[in-house]
């Protein structure tokens, strides 16, 4: 179970780097985080669960999306 939530993790890395949207990009960080949080909880380490699961995928994932939405777009065709 850990080495599939492990290749999860690195899967979500890689494809948050080389993804062309930034949208994109913070969604794969988010689940990465939720998946994290999966590890730290299967490790009996449920105080830093909690944490990564509301810092990590909670406080972050807004604050990306919110800047990303401040923020204007800019297509490669101009």
């Amino acid at each position: 179970m850990v080495e599939f939530i492990l290749g999860l993790v690195v899967a979500l890395a890689v494809y948050s780097l080389r993804s062309g949207d930034l949208l994109h990009g913070v969604l794969a960080l988010s689940g990465l985080s939720l998946l994290c949080a999966m590890l730290f909880f299967l490790f009996e380490a449920p105080d830093v669960a909690i944490t990564e699961a509301a810092v990590g995928a909670g406080v972050s994932t807004v604050v990306y999306v919110w800047a990303i939405k401040a923020t204007e777009r800019k297509d490669k065709a101009q």
